[in-house]
Formats: structure tokens, sequence, C-alpha cells
């Protein structure tokens, strides 16, 4: 998935979800990373897009971005 800009969604990434609310990509199916906390096993059945673990919302399943969705930092 990419964001609203074009940036290709990576594992690790800390993102405003939408205004007021952050979170951090944990896996991204379309370029197959996983954290260990949510591994292949677990969520590779969902096979396209990214999961995020959000400040105010918990896991949430893109397909496709929010509007406001944007990179805050890439992580090293």
């Amino acid at each position: 998935m990419k964001y609203p800009d074009g940036t290709l969604a990576r594992l690790g990434d800390k993102i405003l979800v939408w205004e007021g609310n952050e979170g951090v990509v944990v896996c991204s199916m379309d370029t197959d990373e996983y954290s260990e906390e949510y591994p292949r096993e677990v969520l590779g059945y969902l096979e396209r897009g990214i999961m995020v673990l959000s400040e105010k919302a918990g896991l949430i399943h893109y397909v496709n971005p929010e509007i406001d969705m944007r990179l805050l930092e890439r992580k090293k």
C-alpha cells in the first residue's frame, strides 16, 4: 500500500493515521514484512495492505490509505 503522497508503506513506519491518531506499521503484506509480534503465520491470510497499531483504535488493517494518512518517520 502507498500513502496518499505515493510513498510505499514499510514495516516500522511511524504514521499519522488520521488527525489526532498516530500509529506504527506492524506488518506489510504488500512488501512481505512482518514484525515478531505480528508474524506472517498469523496475518499473512490478509494477503494485501498493511496492519497498523494505532494509539486510539488499536490494530487496523488497511488496503487503501486514509485521506490524511502520512509518514512521520521511517525506521532506519
